[in-house]
């Protein structure tokens, strides 16, 4: 329903429906990207309607690094808004040394897990 007390109509609802599928199929993107000669790992997640941020999310990015044996060189934490959403942007540059022997995958896959507590 709709504030007002009537229906919603369906274009609304399907709007409403894939966005609730997408966020929970989907609630965080993690990636690994070249920047030159750097590696980062990107994490973003939606700010919550509270406007706070979720503290862990740092941790245990942190956390599934060390866990991969994957060392940081520099983090920063910032907000973006795209589109009608605001995002948490995590992005970290990690240390060009022999830490980057690990595949890229295994390392979005490791912070994923992680992050949605399923290791």
């Amino acid at each position: 329903m709709q504030a007002d007390g009537n229906k919603v109509d369906p274009s609304k609802q399907h709007a409403l429906s894939s966005r609730l599928q997408m966020e929970l199929l989907q609630p965080l993107r993690v990636a690994v990207i070249s920047r030159g000669p750097d590696t980062e790992l990107l994490v973003t997640n939606p700010v919550e309607l509270s406007s706070k941020g979720r503290p862990l999310v740092f941790h245990d990015i942190t956390l599934a690094l060390k866990l991969l044996n994957t060392c940081i060189f520099s983090a920063e934490i910032g907000r973006h808004v795209i589109g009608d959403q605001e995002w948490e942007v995590y992005r970290v540059l990690l240390d060009e040394g022999a830490s980057l022997c690990i595949p890229r995958r295994k390392v979005e896959v490791g912070v994923w897990k992680l992050l949605m507590g399923w290791e």
